[in-house]
């Protein structure tokens, strides 16, 4: 496949930030000793660098900028703050250089994306098509990063992560220099006529309907594993197995969007991921043993790996002129919902308890369902 270099360096650089970020918040609750209201402060200034940063790099694209120095910057910032965790894993250093250097490498997914969807177009690829091979590349590298992580410190020492981010650093780095041509660009496309153009409050709509089913992930996404390990009692690698389960599943799910997308469109099967998002996630806050765990995170897995794959579609489909920007509002909004999804878990979960917060986010997801249908009927209207 042409284009098989640029999937190896989205997995990898995608397989580097999911061995830290689902990690950071378990290390500074369990390695650090902080409340967990602490989250929120370390959420609220990673996800803000992240989000200011995804519209700057967007606009950039858009307008022709070369690809390959922005991802460099990501490549530098994930080097940056793994040697500085390794060699000092304290709060401060965590707050400073691990916010700048871990926001910094964040950035890489919305570039990837952008630049990806302009590569497989000059290739003669559908861009739903690839976003799916995209979204499954990303799974796939969510099914190994976090397993790792979580069963280096629970066999060894929690610092163990950082050093071993240090090597998947160099790795990175060694896939960026060989994956990506230096002079490539992904420009927009000519802005269509006015009579085609969608109008803005369809985008707004559409990324209502993101910011919800993504908060209602980001509560649980952030609970589960403190959930797993503290109040149901489950082993340390519980968490890792759990997203490993969910990732695995989410491949397959990705990989049927072309066949749902083709069949029914993008709205339907949006709605009935939502349906069951609401379910999956009653499900997880259940979870009593390990096979259910098991059995909540395929579930879980299915409907985000059909939600991740329809939506990032679902929203470039109303910004065909502006597709990089159309893609960071995508990112951003998942990065503003997991900003607001911190602190609320830190919060809920200081004064009741980590099973509250995933009730609670079951209520969200159910919330995405009536925002959807009134998207599809203002979008019929336009």
């Amino acid at each position: 496949m042409r284009l098989a270099p640029f999937l190896l360096l989205l997995f990898t650089s995608t397989l580097c930030n999911s061995a830290i970020v689902p990690f950071m918040p378990f290390f500074m609750v369990e390695g650090l000793g902080q409340p967990p209201w602490m989250l929120s402060v370390y959420a609220a200034l990673a996800v803000t660098l992240t989000v200011v940063l995804n519209r700057l790099f967007a606009k950039r694209i858009d307008g022709g900028a070369r690809v390959f120095p922005i991802i460099g910057i990501a490549v530098a910032g994930y080097a940056l703050a793994s040697l500085s965790m390794a060699f000092s894993p304290t709060l401060p250093i965590m707050l400073t250089l691990g916010v700048l250097g871990f926001g910094l490498s964040a950035t890489s997914v919305s570039g990837m994306f952008a630049t990806g969807g302009h590569m497989a177009e000059r290739h003669g690829i559908p861009r739903q098509n690839f976003n799916a091979w995209m979204r499954a590349t990303t799974s796939t590298a969510w099914m190994i990063g976090p397993a790792i992580s979580f069963w280096a410190a629970g066999a060894f020492d929690p610092t163990i992560v950082f050093k071993l981010a240090i090597a998947l650093s160099l790795l990175w780095a060694l896939v960026w220099t060989i994956g990506l041509p230096r002079d490539i660009t992904a420009p927009a496309p000519p802005k269509p006529p006015a009579n085609v153009t969608s109008a803005p409050a369809d985008l707004w709509f559409a990324a209502a309907f993101i910011f919800c089913l993504s908060i209602a992930h980001g509560l649980t996404f952030s609970a589960l594993p403190l959930f797993f390990v503290r109040e149901v009692g489950l082993p340390d690698f519980a968490p890792g197995m759990a997203f490993t389960v969910k990732t695995f599943v989410e491949v397959f799910a990705i990989f049927s969007t072309s066949f749902l997308i083709a069949r029914f469109g993008l709205r339907a099967p949006l709605l009935a991921c939502s349906i069951l998002a609401v379910g999956a996630i009653m499900f997880l806050s259940q979870v009593a043993s390990l096979p259910q765990m098991a059995l909540g995170s395929a579930l879980e897995g299915l409907y985000y790996g059909l939600f991740a794959s329809l939506g990032i579609s679902y929203i470039q489909s109303f910004a065909q002129d502006r597709p990089a920007q159309a893609t960071a509002i995508y990112w951003n909004t998942l990065m503003i919902s997991g900003l607001l999804a911190a602190p609320a878990v830190g919060l809920i979960a200081q004064f009741t308890d980590f099973r509250t917060v995933i009730l609670i986010s079951s209520g969200v997801a159910a919330l995405a369902i009536p925002i959807l249908l009134a998207g599809i009927k203002r979008a019929h209207r336009t």
